[in-house]
């Protein structure tokens, strides 16, 4: 009886690890999705990764030293991505954490963003994500934003 309910929590144990990996690897192929779309210039895979409702933000250092929370449109980032520029946009992106809970996932992602193959900026990325019938969906962004010091 015993190796019985042994063998039966190790299949659980099991069952439960793949079915966490399936969903990380779910959310991180939402997140990378939408960045192969920010390097496409194709607004309607970007529009796809994201919920109806999504929220975007920015933690900004100002002149005087002050920190302040940007808020932008997610429809004015949809409509810059689709429309046509020089420099390809290119977000190269480090997936340090993916935590799940249910229906609601966090990643922290830092990152290094290229014009072309200038350098532009980096910083971290922290998105949320919730679990749709249609697959997981980015709900909210916020990022900082600094030209050196750039998290590995």
């Amino acid at each position: 009886m015993k190796k019985v309910l042994f063998l039966s929590l190790i299949v659980f144990a099991s069952i439960k690890t793949f079915a966490q990996q399936a969903d990380k690897d779910a959310v991180k192929q939402t997140v990378n999705n939408m960045f192969d779309a920010m390097r496409k210039g194709d607004s309607t895979l970007l529009r796809s990764t994201f919920h109806k409702d999504i929220a975007f933000q920015g933690v900004a250092n100002k002149k005087d030293g002050s920190v302040v929370l940007d808020t932008d449109n997610p429809n004015d980032f949809i409509k810059a991505v689709g429309t046509p520029h020089k420099e390809v946009w290119d977000e190269q992106v480090t997936f340090n954490d993916i935590k799940i809970d249910g229906d609601l996932a966090s990643v922290w992602a830092p990152y290094k963003f290229y014009l072309g193959k200038t350098f532009s900026h980096c910083g971290v990325d922290v998105f949320t994500l919730m679990r749709t019938p249609a697959g997981w969906k980015i709900i909210y962004v916020v990022d900082t934003r600094r030209k050196g010091n750039c998290p590995e």
